[in-house]
């Protein structure tokens, strides 16, 4: 599968390319439980980088044919 995000972008908070892992709110519940992607924070500015959206989103995946024999 190609990668979701650019991997040479940065991804503040407000991007649409953002909602496809969570809204606003879900992302700082994320950040606040040390949860969800890495990111920066520069101040008050919240910076997601896409290499690393990418790597979050590949730890997720699930693969059913892996599972092996019941």
């Amino acid at each position: 599968m190609p990668n979701l995000f650019e991997n040479d972008r940065c991804y503040v908070l407000g991007d649409p390319e953002l909602d496809i892992i969570g809204d606003r709110d879900k992302l700082a519940q994320w950040r606040h439980k040390m949860k969800g992607p890495a990111f920066y924070r520069l101040g008050r500015k919240i910076i997601y980088r896409g290499s690393d959206l990418n790597e979050w989103v590949d730890a997720g995946r699930v693969d059913p044919a892996m599972r092996g024999p019941s």
